[in-house]
């Protein structure tokens, strides 16, 4: 018990206010980096559960400038799906279009656009030369589903097709004239080299603070665990044009995840990799010096989680973050702070700590982009909500590895370290984010800073008593 160090959360301390020069919280610039080459307009981070991300949040977290992770509690070809799904969502242009043959039937495109969830399918022969395309209107009042494709689409010689330079504003003038949905990009020779919709141009301008890569595709990434399938599972992500990988450990500070970091970076040359979770400066330069461009940051603070009561360890979150942050600014590593945020203006304590990017499942959860459907009780919708090493997280995990064994699973030998629980429906997670943002940018104007990297110079924390936490929220009145 020497040297017993004091350790601080959130509720701990507050941000001592600094003169302003910014007249309008649009003035903030809340852009951050994930990673050293990953760029995101807004700090925030849809954390790796199973009720919390899938492609669904992950594809609203990029549109609205953060990004998403997905879980690994699947196989690792639903996880690569689910990744493909996003990457496939948007894009200026999708270079490699859905496609079938002109011999296909009817009954087998169907089914093509409905795994797909596409509308339309072009056609080609079998050295790829563009044929003609096939959209839900050509055969929708078809009754004959052994028909062949060719005897419905739309051939080539009545497409509008374009060159594979052609320009966004060109793009937008053929939309806009010929009243099309679908522009396929061939060569000279006819090949098919691309595809350009007009949904994906829309999107560009609805969304325009999207977290996207260099092909104007939404970014996100996917988390691998430290035992099971590791490459397998990491170069089907990466296939599908996975960001980052994410080494999914409840105690980062470990041989074995050591070991999976060097593995990725030895196997997959170039590969964003962001590792954790850990609570301490040590934990953070090991794993910084064993590959890791991302440090996730968090021993037990989350709200499903009981890691600090099962096993007696963590540190509180505040000075974790501050602690793990220290060290990684000398290497120029970004931390994620994962875990414990209740409020927007934890966020902004959590960012003047140090941090880059806060990670969350408590601020998303229960929200219609989660996985799973609404339940009803007492007369309100609600979702279910549960932390990665819950009882029932470990059962579906073991159950997809393998359904034999599952079934002689004795629950006993199970120690859980996270609960699960329902949360209120909250409707999209847009309005969840919106508001977040405008708390974090309020706060950042507290702080006199414009950017977050001001904000981290700036920062001045003072501790506060309980009486000081009681008094910050309302009090002495019947809120209505």
């Amino acid at each position: 018990m020497k040297g017993l160090k004091e350790a601080l959360t959130f509720d701990d301390v507050l941000l001592v206010p600094k003169r302003s020069p910014i007249k309008s919280r649009k003035d903030v610039d809340t852009s951050t980096f994930l990673t050293p080459k990953i760029k995101m307009n807004i700090p925030l981070v849809s954390t790796n559960m199973d009720t919390v991300t899938e492609s669904q949040m992950a594809i609203a977290m990029a549109r609205k400038g953060g990004i998403g992770i997905i879980h690994r509690f699947m196989t690792p070809e639903r996880q690569a799906k689910e990744v493909e799904r996003v990457k496939r969502s948007e894009s200026i242009v999708i270079e490699e279009p859905y496609t079938c043959s002109s011999t296909n039937t009817i009954k087998e495109v169907r089914t093509l656009m409905y795994k797909k969830d596409v509308n339309g399918i072009l056609v080609v022969d079998k050295k790829n030369k563009l044929l003609g395309i096939v959209t839900n209107r050509d055969i929708i009042f078809e009754d004959s589903p052994k028909k062949r494709i060719s005897k419905v689409m739309t051939k080539y010689d009545d497409l509008i097709t374009s060159s594979p330079d052609i320009t966004m504003k060109e793009a937008k003038e053929i939309f806009r004239k010929e009243k099309i949905e679908k522009i396929p990009l061939v060569d000279k020779k006819g090949f098919l080299k691309g595809l350009i919709t007009s949904k994906d141009l829309e999107k560009i301008t609805e969304f325009p603070n999207a977290t996207k890569d260099k092909k104007g595709r939404l970014r996100v990434g996917a988390a691998i665990g430290v035992k099971i399938d590791v490459i397998e599972r990491t170069e089907a992500l990466l296939k599908v044009g996975c960001d980052f990988i994410v080494v999914d450990i409840a105690h980062g500070h470990s041989d074995l995840c050591i070991d999976t970091i060097k593995a990725v970076k030895e196997n997959f040359n170039g590969t964003e990799v962001i590792a954790g979770n850990v609570a301490t400066a040590e934990a953070t330069e090991e794993l910084i010096k064993a590959g890791a461009d991302g440090i996730k940051v968090g021993i037990g603070p989350g709200s499903t989680c009981i890691t600090r009561i099962v096993t007696g360890s963590g540190v509180p979150q505040l000075t974790a973050i501050s602690d793990c942050a220290g060290i990684a600014k000398e290497y120029n590593i970004p931390v994620m702070a994962d875990g414990g945020l209740r409020t927007s203006g934890d966020i902004t304590k959590a960012l003047a700590a140090g941090a880059s990017s806060v990670m969350s499942g408590f601020f998303f959860a229960g929200t219609k982009e989660t996985p799973g459907k609404e339940i009803i009780k007492n007369g309100r919708k609600y979702k279910i909500y549960r932390g990665s090493a819950s009882l029932g997280s470990n059962l579906t995990t073991k159950q997809k590895r393998d359904a034999k064994k599952w079934r002689e699973i004795d629950i006993f030998d199970i120690t859980p370290e996270g609960v699960e629980a329902c949360v209120p429906y909250r409707g999209n997670v847009s309005e969840v984010i919106s508001k977040l943002i405008g708390g974090l940018r309020s706060g950042m104007s507290y702080c006199g800073a414009k950017t977050i990297g001001e904000m981290q110079k700036n920062a001045e924390f003072i501790k506060m008593s309980g009486s000081g936490l009681a008094e910050s929220y309302s009090h002495d009145l019947e809120v209505l």
